[in-house]
């Protein structure tokens, strides 16, 4: 090959990867309203609870989408709806196929969303800070405060200092 036709390849193939990206962004878009859809409406375990679809991933080759949730409750409630999402899998994966216009519908996995109990965690760890900076504050005596009042500080820089030039 030449030059130049490796560098027609070469835009043809990246101009390719962009159209492929877009399209995976897409659908892990459509996947995951029609996932949370589902999951409200027309999935009935009651085991399931209040799932929230935080996000979801698609490979490449649309083979697998990974789509993580949370939900509210203590690790048994978790637990509980783990099995049972795990029951509603082949359920989920057939309304995908009736509802995405694919000719392969990806594998469903649901994982539970570590981030969004990691985020709630630190938010609570800086509560608690916040918490203790006001406890010390009341507790501490107030210092003075040395800052100049604006009167002060108009009446300072209007005094003459040595070395000013009265030329400027």
């Amino acid at each position: 090959m030449t030059s130049s036709k490796c560098s027609i390849w070469s835009a043809w193939r990246r101009r390719c990867n962009l159209a492929l990206t877009h399209r995976v962004e897409r659908i892990q878009a459509q996947v995951r309203e029609e996932v949370s859809q589902m999951l409200a409406t027309e999935v009935r375990d009651p085991g399931v609870g209040l799932v929230t679809v935080t996000r979801t991933k698609v490979t490449g080759d649309l083979s697998l989408a990974r789509i993580y949730w949370t939900t509210i409750g203590d690790a048994a409630e978790r637990k509980k709806t783990v099995k049972a999402l795990e029951r509603a899998t082949g359920f989920v994966r057939h309304l995908l196929a009736e509802r995405l216009a694919l000719r392969r519908v990806p594998e469903v996995k649901f994982i539970f969303d570590e981030s969004v109990t990691a985020q709630a965690r630190i938010e609570e760890l800086i509560q608690e800070i916040h918490a203790e900076d006001a406890a010390r504050t009341v507790d501490s005596p107030i210092e003075a405060d040395h800052t100049p009042k604006p009167a002060e500080a108009r009446d300072q820089s209007s005094e003459r200092r040595p070395g000013d030039d009265e030329s400027k």
